[in-house]
């Protein structure tokens, strides 16, 4: 190995640990308050359920907790590559209040939630702020060595050693480099053991295998669904659409037949209308098959179909791709009509000016991030576009994650496994 090669190594691994000391205190910090009033909300909501008023805010805190979860689940997979997949049980659309606040607290995977957030806001904590310390600490020692130490009041500790002169001044500086040195080892194993903990807390426990079963059973049920649902929706766009048009065709030829010798003139005019009708049933079956699979992502696959998609939309809309290669089709569509229902939704509901579009594949999986400058507030509920995006993507054991504060700004990131 030539020193070229160990330097940049040396250097690679130095980006590394400051990356991960970054990643570590802004999990820290986001963490800690996040976790705090997830779980204060959740306890005070269930609390209020004898009186009646936890039916009503029980389902909205618990949604909540819920996209906080689902969101530490694509940073673990982002950040420590520590897969996480949810197995929420879904819930009845017409559910009222009585069943949505107890179908999700029959839910062991709402438990495993409330059970990690005081781990997320302790031991996630610690783990999380560590690989930080680790860095920025050593720097304090450095300062007492360089004469910082003569401000400090007597009695003045620097980790475990009392700093009382220039000499013990040293010994700080000596903690502090063998700290730094720790850190160039342990700083992404310490974020690596944030993930490995949220994992071990939010994944199923011993029924793993039975919930998978029974989140595979159910996808696979949405996916018979929603495909009957589109075969109704194109058989009715058929028939009330371009089949109307083509018997409406047909009767019009008809009649010209009957005219050319009794009315030719006549039959020149109904020869123009019934080309202009076949056009436009020409034009309705194409977006009949747009619809079914755009001819764009089926030509040049999905970074192009997303950005085509958003130069139609009102919207000025940024789409950013890093895509070496083409996933599978099936894979490509899902990802499509995902991008497709969030993007018809942030300009529907959010009254943003700007969307921005992300795709790239990394460890093996298609993400794919919208984020709006809108008002926020966007939720997955039962019934809504990002309910059915959801189910859509559980097919294919994909991820759905909403990050929307009131005011905004909006962020929904799916992940797709993809070969």
């Amino acid at each position: 190995m030539t020193m070229d090669t160990k330097n940049g190594d040396v250097r690679t691994k130095g980006r590394g640990v400051g990356l991960a000391a970054v990643r570590g205190l802004a999990l820290a910090l986001i963490s800690l308050p996040g976790a705090v009033l997830c779980f204060c909300l959740s306890l005070v909501s269930i609390a209020l359920i004898p009186i009646g008023v936890g039916l009503v805010t029980t389902p909205y805190v618990l949604a909540g907790v819920r996209a906080f979860a689902n969101w530490r689940r694509v940073l673990a997979a982002e950040w420590g590559g520590v897969r996480i997949p949810p197995a929420y049980r879904p819930l009845p659309k017409d559910a009222n209040p009585w069943a949505r606040t107890f179908g999700m607290l029959s839910d062991p995977a709402t438990w495993r939630d409330l059970l990690w957030l005081p781990v997320d806001m302790t031991a996630g904590f610690v783990t999380a702020l560590l690989p930080a310390v680790l860095l920025l600490y050593p720097l304090e020692g450095f300062a007492i060595a360089a004469g910082l130490w003569r401000v400090f009041p007597d009695g003045y500790w620097y980790g475990f050693v009392p700093v009382t002169g220039q000499a013990s001044a040293l010994g700080a500086a000596a903690l502090g480099l063998a700290l730094l040195f720790s850190a160039y080892f342990l700083t992404p194993r310490l974020l690596d053991v944030h993930f490995r903990l949220t994992r071990a807390v939010l994944g199923a426990d011993q029924g793993e295998l039975a919930e998978r079963v029974r989140v595979l059973t159910e996808t696979r049920r949405d996916a018979v669904d929603t495909s009957a649902a589109e075969l109704r929706r194109i058989e009715r766009d058929l028939h009330d659409g371009a089949q109307a048009r083509l018997v409406a065709v047909g009767m019009d030829l008809g009649t010209i037949e009957a005219l050319l010798d009794k009315d030719p003139d006549q039959a020149k005019k109904l020869i123009a209308q019934t080309r202009a009708s076949s056009v436009e049933a020409l034009s309705e079956l194409r977006e009949l098959v747009r619809g079914i699979h755009p001819p764009v992502l089926a030509e040049r696959g999905l970074g192009d179909a997303v950005r085509a998609l958003a130069l139609r939309l009102p919207v000025a809309t940024e789409v950013s791709v890093d895509l070496p290669g083409r996933a599978k089709a099936p894979v490509e569509s899902a990802a499509y009509f995902a991008v497709s229902e969030v993007l018809t939704n942030a300009v529907k509901h959010s009254g943003a000016d700007r969307i921005w579009v992300d795709l790239h594949r990394a460890d093996g999986m298609l993400r794919a991030t919208v984020t709006d400058n809108g008002k926020g507030g966007a939720v997955i509920e039962a019934g809504s576009g990002l309910a059915g995006v959801e189910r859509r993507l559980g097919t294919f054991d994909g991820v759905l994650a909403v990050s929307s504060p009131a005011g905004g700004p909006t962020m929904v990131t799916m992940e797709i496994p993809c070969a």
